[in-house]
């Protein structure tokens, strides 16, 4: 009777035990990593608050987007500058989930700033700064991931690439829209 019961403590403490193990492991592929700093903003109109609105919360964003679901992708096209910087920028949804993702290789020979936005509807935006090396080797950056509110093409992607000096120039901005859908 013993024996049965610590068997079954044995298995619930196990069943607990092992998702905490694997969260606080993290995803393979995540180390070294780094998205830099994220900045959540609300700007649906002046002083930035409805109390209707939920809360913008900022989530993990996995390197790995698992099994089972399907990932949705909107991308706008390559795009290069004269100064070396190349870049493509996307909207992504996977469930419930969207985000921001821009590729891109810095072949400037120097460090760049960069910033990427996700705007969806109501005028939320979510912004991350991309630590961009002077390394010439493709990489990419994106946003903390955000419930999806409303469809999938209210959401717009935008990534800026400036010399790291806090007042360079812009050297490339890239956006989510298609050729269809180019605009301003």
């Amino acid at each position: 009777m013993n024996l049965r019961l610590l068997a079954l403590v044995g298995a619930v403490a196990g069943a607990i035990a092992l998702p905490l193990a694997m969260a606080s492991a993290g995803q393979v592929g995540d180390e070294g990593r780094t998205a830099g700093a994220v900045e959540l903003a609300d700007t649906r109109g002046p002083g930035g608050t409805d109390p209707k609105a939920p809360p913008v919360e900022a989530s993990r964003s996995p390197l790995l987007l698992g099994l089972g679901l399907a990932t949705a992708a909107r991308c706008g096209p390559e795009l290069a500058s004269p100064d070396g910087v190349e870049a493509q920028t996307c909207v992504l949804s996977q469930g419930d989930d969207s985000w921001a993702r821009t590729y891109y290789r810095n072949a400037t020979g120097r460090a760049l700033d960069a910033f990427l936005s996700l705007m969806g509807p109501e005028g939320r935006t979510v912004r991350t700064r991309c630590a961009v090396a002077a390394e010439d080797e493709p990489e990419s950056c994106e946003t903390p991931h955000e419930r999806t509110r409303g469809e999938l093409a209210a959401y717009t992607a935008v990534a800026e690439f400036a010399r790291a000096t806090g007042d360079g120039p812009l050297l490339l901005r890239s956006g989510s829209n298609s050729k269809a859908d180019a605009g301003s």
